[in-house]
């Protein structure tokens, strides 16, 4: 990457981690991982956070423009997704279809605004009871998506279930993620690689 490049990460609650309460507006989840890391290997970067807690896919469209094209980020990292899946479950769901109508549009304003590089992560559940392991039946289409999202704009994907599904395979349930969803100091940990590894290729 060329020097001062601007990172910006948008997305919901894992992303977000309590950066708004964060003097440096990074939040203590995989974001500040990234920078840390990218601070100690000499890369000079500008991180930019802009999650939100609760946030899915058609609230990010709500707030795209100040919270992503504003920023003119040289790579914008997009971490949605995992609020569209649980809220089936609360009543309110998000279908395969709008969840993908909704993603194409931003990343279509992104690719309008000249953004110069674009990392879509998909999101992850590590099933910590018996209802989350019919998770997948919504959040599998919803990745499915993003993959051929990732195709469609020549965006960067980072295959996150799979890697953390790989990661938590010899741990106890919630070593990664506590919850099932929200990361663990461990699984932040693993978030932060594998955007790291993405980024670098």
């Amino acid at each position: 990457m060329t020097d001062a490049s601007v990172l910006l990460f948008i997305g919901d609650s894992i992303t977000d981690a309590g950066r708004r309460d964060d003097p440096d507006g990074l939040g203590s989840g995989y974001v500040r991982l990234v920078a840390e890391a990218l601070t100690q290997r000499g890369d000079e970067v500008t991180i930019i956070n802009t999650g939100i807690g609760g946030d899915r896919v058609r609230d990010l469209k709500a707030r795209w423009t100040a919270d992503a094209l504003d920023h003119r980020p040289d790579v914008l990292s997009v971490y949605i997704g995992i609020n569209d899946t649980w809220r089936r479950y609360a009543g309110d769901p998000t279908s395969a279809e709008d969840f993908e109508r909704d993603y194409r549009d931003i990343l279509q304003q992104a690719a309008d605004a000249g953004i110069p590089r674009i990392i879509l992560v998909q999101p992850f559940v590590t099933p910590v009871d018996e209802q989350q392991q019919t998770w997948g039946e919504d959040l599998d289409p919803k990745r499915e998506a993003i993959a051929r999202l990732a195709q469609e704009f020549r965006a960067d994907l980072v295959a996150l279930h799979e890697i953390m599904a790989r990661s938590s395979a010899d741990l106890d349930a919630g070593a990664l993620a506590w919850d099932g969803v929200h990361p663990t100091p461990a699984g932040d940990r693993v978030i932060a690689d594998a955007w790291i590894d993405t980024y670098d290729r």
